[in-house]
């Protein structure tokens, strides 16, 4: 019984405030005005973190309310929709209670709290502005196809979610998340193969 209270009242700790901090962003954005310079900075400088992670280098960088742009030497899928899979402002949420808890001890429900609520804060942050600027066509999501698109962008905020959880928690080991998401990966693209060639040979039939 003990047991059950003290997972009862921990989902308590985690539930509440990750959904007070989902809900404050959501009155935040419908009734305030949207605040795109924050999440474009974030956009543009997820840009450059992600070229120089495979080894090209970030020649300026350019943000405004309206848009922004970064002029790199290098360019991949990774580096095109890593704004759109790594929600930033959460990752430094992540990084921050994890340092909090290895130096100053920030393992009081009171912090979990407050951890959580930021979390749901950054999160729904991400999500929502994501969206807003998705409405608009986005060269960076065109020029890689939609489908690859929305499966990379779908499997890597699961992948970033499972791993900041892994930093924090100290559990799963990040090992395990990096082949669970492997093979969601390998899964994901072997059931699009297979629709694919299913779809070919309804069509093949047809033509017959």
């Amino acid at each position: 019984m003990g047991d059950l209270w003290q997972g009862f009242e921990f989902q308590g700790v985690v539930m509440v405030p990750l959904v007070a901090g989902i809900a404050c962003m959501g009155a935040l954005y419908r009734w305030l005005p949207r605040p795109m310079w924050v999440y474009v900075l974030g956009h543009e400088f997820t840009h450059a973190l992600a070229t120089m992670a495979c080894g090209g280098r970030v020649k300026g960088m350019k943000v405004t309310g309206e848009g922004g742009h970064v002029y790199v030497t290098k360019d991949n899928f990774f580096v095109t929709l890593a704004p759109y899979f790594v929600p930033l402002y959460a990752v430094l949420v992540f990084a921050l209670f994890a340092l909090g808890r290895m130096f100053w001890g920030w393992n009081t429900p009171w912090a979990w709290g407050v951890f959580h609520w930021a979390l749901g804060l950054a999160y729904a942050f991400h999500v929502l502005l994501t969206v807003e600027i998705l409405r608009t066509r986005q060269p960076d999501i065109t020029s890689q196809g939609r489908c690859f698109s929305g499966v990379i962008i779908l499997l890597g905020n699961t992948l970033i979610l499972m791993a900041g959880w892994s930093l924090v928690m100290g559990e799963p080991g990040l090992m395990e998340v990096g082949r669970e998401v492997a093979s969601g990966v390998g899964r994901t693209f072997q059931d699009m193969g297979g629709w694919a060639q299913r779809g070919v040979s309804t069509i093949n039939s047809a033509l017959k």
